[in-house]
C-alpha cells in the first residue's frame, strides 16, 4: 500500500503541472475590439479610415434622429381627450393652451388647426393637411444622408478590394513569382476592406430601417388623430349652436 501512495504521488503533481500550464495561455484570450484593432490597420488606413468615418457620421446621424423620434412621440389619445374637454370648458383658446403645452408635431398640428377654427371646418382641414407635410418633412430630415452611407460604405470596401488586388498582382509581377505568401497578404488586405464596409451597412441598416418605421407610426398617429381632431370640432360646432 505504501508503495502504490509513493507512485501515484509524482503522477498527481505532473498532471497538476501540465494542468497549470495548459490553463495560463486559455486565460489570454483577446477582446473582440483588440481584434478589430489588428484587423484594421492590417486593411490599411486609406479605405478602412473612409469606410471608419462613413460609420461614425452614419451613427451620429441616426442617434440625433431616434432623439428626436421619441421626443416627437405623443400619446394621441390622451391630448384628444384634453382637447375635447378644453372645448367644452374653455373654448378654443383653453384647447389651443394645451396644444402649447404639449410638445410633439402632432400638438403643433392640432394648434394650427385651432388657429384656423373660426374660419370653417374646411379650412381647419386643410390647415391640418398643410401644416401635416411639414412635420413629415421635419421627422424624415437627414434619413437620406443615413441612405448614402448604407449604399457608400460596402462600395468603398469593394474600392478598397480591386485597389489591393491590383497592389497583389503588382508584388506578384515584381517578384516574378507567384508566391503564395505574396499573394495570400495582398488578398487578405483588399478583402478585409470589404469585410469592414459591409459590417458598417449591416449596422446602418438596422437603424435606418427602425428609424423608418418610427417615423411611419407617427404619421399613422398624425393622421387618425387629425380625423379625430376634425370630428371633436364639428361635435363642438354642433353642440354650441344649440
Amino acid at each position: 500500500m505504501e508503495e502504490t501512495a509513493v507512485e501515484e504521488e509524482p503522477v498527481v503533481e505532473e498532471t497538476a503541472g501540465i494542468t497549470e500550464e495548459d490553463v495560463a495561455p486559455e486565460e489570454k484570450t483577446t477582446g473582440i475590439h483588440q481584434v478589430l484593432k489588428e484587423k484594421f490597420i492590417e486593411g490599411g488606413p486609406g479605405f478602412m479610415a473612409i469606410v471608419l468615418v462613413c460609420l461614425i457620421l452614419g451613427l451620429a446621424i441616426c442617434i440625433e434622429r431616434i432623439i428626436y423620434l421619441n421626443m416627437s412621440t405623443t400619446n394621441t389619445q390622451k391630448l384628444l381627450s384634453d382637447i375635447e374637454d378644453a372645448l367644452a370648458s374653455g373654448g378654443v383658446e383653453a384647447a389651443k393652451e394645451v396644444c402649447r403645452s404639449t410638445k410633439g408635431p402632432i400638438a403643433s398640428i392640432f394648434y394650427q388647426g385651432l388657429s384656423r377654427s373660426d374660419e370653417g371646418v374646411e379650412m381647419v382641414e386643410k390647415s391640418v393637411i398643410a401644416y401635416g407635410g411639414v412635420q413629415m418633412g421635419l421627422l424624415e430630415k437627414g434619413i437620406s444622408w443615413i441612405q448614402l452611407f448604407i449604399a457608400l460604405a460596402p462600395m468603398l470596401g469593394f474600392m478598397g478590394t480591386v485597389i489591393g488586388m491590383i497592389g497583389a498582382f503588382d508584388a506578384i509581377a515584381a517578384e516574378n513569382n507567384i508566391s503564395p505568401a505574396i499573394v495570400a497578404d495582398g488578398i487578405k488586405v483588399a478583402l478585409l476592406t470589404t469585410v469592414f464596409g459591409l459590417i458598417v451597412a449591416i449596422i446602418l441598416q438596422i437603424f435606418y430601417n427602425y428609424i423608418v418605421a418610427k417615423v411611419d407610426s407617427i404619421v399613422n398617429n398624425m393622421e387618425d388623430a387629425s380625423i379625430s381632431l376634425v370630428d371633436i370640432l364639428v361635435k363642438h360646432e354642433l353642440t354650441s349652436k344649440k
